[in-house]
This record gives C-alpha cells, sequence and structure tokens, in this order.
C-alpha cells in the first residue's frame, strides 16, 4: 500500500544521490527509482510522490520539454546551479513547481545531459543532495510573518487534498511603502483553484486560500504609492509579484516571468517566502504595480472572472491581429473561457463563429451571446462547409480533442490559439499546418498592461462575464458542480456580504 507523504520534514536530511535518479527519455521520466537507502524519508518530488517501501513512482506524468530546456540551459560548465538558477528553473512552469521554499544549490556531474529538475539528476555526482524542509520553511515563515502584526484575515482555506474548505483566520503581510490593501468584495471561482485545492498538480501549499479573480475597494496604501488612494475599485489577477528584472518583465510580459509569484499558492519570495493567500478572505496586501483600476460603471460580480478568464482570450486575440472588424473569429468550447471570447469578438467588429460538440448550446451562443454563427464539430459535413473561412481560432476546451479538423477551418496563414489545458497532449499532425503556412500558439492568462486594458475594452463596451453569484458557505458545493461542470458559465462569491466588513 502506497505510504502518505508526510507533511512536513522535520528536519534537513542529506541523501546519497544513489537514492532517485531520473533518466529522461522523450521528456518524460522514467517510472523507476533506485532503493532508498534512508528508509524514513519521503520528498514531494515532480512526479507526485513515490514509495520507499515499493521503490517505485505512482502515476508518472510527462515533464513539459520547456522545464527541460530551461533547465539544461542553467546548467554551468562546473555541473553545479545556485539558488537563483535552481529558482529560475523551477519556477519556469508554475503548474510544476517542485519544491516550494527554499530552492538550495543541486550538485550535477559536469556534462549531465538530463537535469533532476530539483532532486536528482541521471550520472548524479557523489555530492550529498540536500532536500529542503519544504513545508516547514513555509510554515515557519507564516508564523513569522503573523508575529509582525500584519492585517487580521478571515478567508475560507483547503488543509487537504479532499479539497473541502472551511474557515481560516490568518494575518495578512504588513503593508510595505508600494503596497495597497484591499477590501474583498467579489472573488471568482476558475478551475485553476479546484486544481490546487485537490493537489492535481502536486504543488498545494496547505492551508491554500484560494482565488485569484478578485474585486475590492482600496482601505489603505503606503507612502510610496501613486496610482491609487483608499475608496478606488480595484482588481487583482492571477499573479501578484514577478521579478521586475528579466526580459519579459522588461517588456511587459510580467506572466511569463520565469519567477512570477501566483496570487493564491504561490510563493512571495519577496516577503519571507510564505505561501500566497488568495481573494477566498475579507482582504489582501498587494504591491501597487500588480493592482489594476475597474472601470466605473461596470458590474463588480461580473468584473471579476475577467481578471482570469477574459484576460486569457482577450490578450492572444489582440497580439495575433484577431481583434479586426470583419475578420472570422472561430471560438471552441462555449464555457467560462468560451462565453467571453464571443463577447469580446463581437466587439471587436468580429465575424464570431462557436464550434462545439453539444448542438444544444446553438441557441445560447446565437440568440442570448450574438454568436454569428454556430458549428456541431461532430457534423462532418457542417464542418467540410467551413473548410478555410476563419482568420483565427480561440481553442479554450480544456478536454483532449483532435485539433487537426479545427486547423482545417483556418485561412492560409491562419492562426489557431490554445488556452485550455487538456490533461492528455494534443495531437498536431504537421500537414495540418505546413502547406497553409498556419500557427498554433498558447496562451497563459495576460500581463498586467493587457489585464488593464482588457478592463478599460469591457469598460467601454459593457462586457461582463455570465455569473452565479454565492455565499461563502455554499463554496464547497460550488466546487463540487465545477468539478461537474454544472455551471452557467462562472461562479463568483459575495466575499463582502458573506464575511463581512474588513477594515
Amino acid at each position: 500500500m502506497m505510504e502518505e507523504v508526510p507533511p512536513t520534514l522535520n528536519k534537513e536530511e542529506v541523501i546519497p544521490t544513489t537514492l532517485p535518479v531520473y533518466p529522461v527519455e522523450n521528456g518524460s521520466c522514467a517510472s523507476t527509482i533506485s532503493q532508498l537507502k534512508k528508509s524514513s524519508l519521503q520528498a514531494r518530488i515532480p512526479i507526485e510522490r513515490f514509495s520507499l517501501e515499493h521503490g517505485r513512482i505512482e502515476n508518472p506524468k510527462p515533464l513539459p520539454l520547456d522545464l527541460l530546456s530551461r533547465t539544461r540551459a542553467l546548467l554551468k560548465p562546473t555541473g553545479r546551479t545556485g539558488p537563483r538558477e535552481a529558482r529560475g528553473a523551477v519556477m519556469s512552469h508554475h503548474f510544476h513547481a517542485i519544491i516550494h521554499s527554499p530552492f538550495l544549490p543541486v550538485a550535477f556531474a559536469p556534462g549531465a545531459d538530463a537535469p533532476s529538475l530539483g532532486v536528482s539528476v541521471a550520472s548524479p555526482s557523489r555530492r550529498a543532495v540536500r532536500l529542503p524542509r519544504a513545508r516547514a520553511s513555509v510554515e515557519k515563515r507564516e508564523q513569522t510573518m503573523e508575529e509582525q502584526g500584519g492585517a487580521a484575515a478571515l478567508g475560507w482555506a483547503a488543509r487537504d487534498a479532499t479539497g473541502v474548505l472551511s474557515p481560516y483566520n490568518f494575518s495578512r503581510r504588513v503593508p510595505r511603502d508600494d503596497d495597497v490593501t484591499i477590501k474583498v468584495l467579489y472573488c471568482g471561482i476558475c478551475h485553476t483553484d479546484l486544481h490546487v485545492i485537490k493537489n492535481y498538480w502536486g504543488s498545494a501549499m496547505y492551508p491554500v486560500v484560494p482565488g485569484h479573480e478578485i474585486v475590492g475597494v482600496v482601505t489603505g496604501v503606503g507612502g510610496g504609492v501613486t496610482r491609487f488612494k483608499p475608496g478606488d475599485t480595484v482588481g487583482v489577477g492571477y499573479f501578484v509579484g514577478s521579478c521586475r528584472s528579466c526580459d519579459s518583465c522588461g517588456k511587459g510580459n510580467e506572466n511569463y516571468c520565469a519567477g512570477v509569484v501566483l496570487t493564491s499558492n504561490g510563493v512571495d519570495r519577496a516577503h519571507g517566502g510564505a505561501a500566497t493567500k488568495g481573494g477566498f478572505s475579507d482582504v489582501i496586501v498587494v504591491s501597487e504595480h500588480y493592482v489594476l483600476r475597474v472601470p466605473d460603471g461596470l458590474p463588480l460580480d461580473r468584473t471579476a472572472p475577467l481578471l482570469c478568464a477574459g484576460v486569457t482570450v482577450y490578450s492572444p486575440m489582440v497580439r495575433h491581429g484577431l481583434n479586426a472588424p470583419g475578420k472570422h473569429l472561430g471560438v471552441v468550447g462555449l464555457g467560462g473561457l468560451g462565453h467571453v471570447a464571443v463577447k469580446f469578438g463581437k466587439a471587436f467588429g468580429m465575424k464570431v463563429t462557436v464550434i462545439s460538440t453539444s448542438p444544444s448550446k446553438r441557441q445560447e451562443a446565437v440568440e442570448h451571446l450574438g454568436a454569428d454563427e454556430f458549428l456541431v464539430s461532430r457534423d462532418a459535413e457542417q464542418m467540410k462547409a467551413a473548410t478555410g473561412t476563419m482568420d483565427g481560432i480561440i481553442d479554450t476546451v480544456s478536454a483532449w480533442h483532435p485539433i487537426a479538423p479545427l486547423l482545417a477551418l483556418l485561412k492560409p496563414l491562419g492562426q489557431m490559439v490554445v488556452v485550455g489545458v487538456p490533461n492528455k497532449p494534443l495531437e498536431l499532425p504537421v500537414y495540418a499546418i505546413v502547406p497553409g503556412g498556419k500557427g498554433v500558439a498558447g496562451n497563459s492568462v495576460g500581463s498586467v498592461g493587457d489585464c488593464q486594458a482588457m478592463l478599460e475594452f469591457a469598460g467601454k463596451h459593457g462586457i461582463g462575464a455570465e455569473v452565479e453569484v454565492i455565499k461563502m458557505d455554499y463554496v464547497n458545493t460550488a466546487m463540487e458542480r465545477l468539478e461537474k461542470n454544472d455551471v452557467r458559465y462562472r461562479f463568483v462569491i459575495d466575499v463582502a456580504g458573506s464575511l463581512g466588513s474588513a477594515t
């Protein structure tokens, strides 16, 4: 029987490197590990967990090639990476953050061609690998920060992988000169919140306070804050920090920074390394740089999901020129992201076609959301008739699906942008893109600038998400419904109406 990973490591352990070795084969980890010499220790690793008793990996998962290439690039001639390099490599893909804090140096054999991603490496050196006391360090730092006298906060948190949320008292950090203190009014629920509280990605740092679609009102500002004042209506999206010095940050693409700090369940290295706690709480403290101004006139409950779902579709539409009047946009999927993409497409003056497996969604797409056409992707005749008619496609579906039939809908030089994250790799036949010079790109939320521009555009055109507003005590039922896709687009929590007033 598989043993449970202990919640904490009581002391820093030094493990000989004959322990876990992960040879990289075609971008994935081999499914075996060498027998551990210390039978009393388990450690969190990127592929779920391993069993000391049986010496094998449970549910091995592919490692992202992007993460492997970034890590290889950071190997020095001496075969060693330092804390900065290790941190950058691990944090380059936030879905696969491995050991949360602190990131200590890891030894590699000179010339090793397969990095360990934080634990060991194929052909490891004889030096010992230090496994950080990740969970214990986070809890100690949180305790230290609370002792510093930050604002008392009330939220709802998940304590373990059951994902059950319950009331949780904690302290926010002490505001600094560039910080904005915000009373949370509304917070949307995203599928990411569900994945994190149930630890589907293996990165949860319990207790987890979810929420990254936050709308609130400013209650206090630091002495260095120039853009906001108490009483301003503001928003906070998917991330609340970045390194501010890398190439991505310099170009205004903070969402692609290797050191991006997620609003919930992120590692706040600039403020003691504690786990960030999100908007399922009555108050939050955020650096001014990552706070967004909400335009007057936008309904606040319908604005909250725009801070994640909205910018996730808006950003690639603008970047790839899928915002020009008269162009033809295909939107795959009519869920939380897809329905907002339809609204943005129509506001840009585009012809919009919704592509779905469900014929029952036709009326909703055309009559309620204003789509021009509706395609049933399982209907071969409909798909054939639409071949080569679209300038671009936004694919919002998070379940596995064939994309070659969708690429056939594009005109030559057309662009498809994937914003859904299926749990299995999508198949991309070369013949589907090469003859027509077609492109396939990905997108992860949007930068601070993207978010602000999206909000201004939404305010000008009266765009908001379709939502079901709930109280906090309904949140566990909402999560169950979300897992079953039993929601009309998005849930939004009336935080202020549930948790009372924050000062």
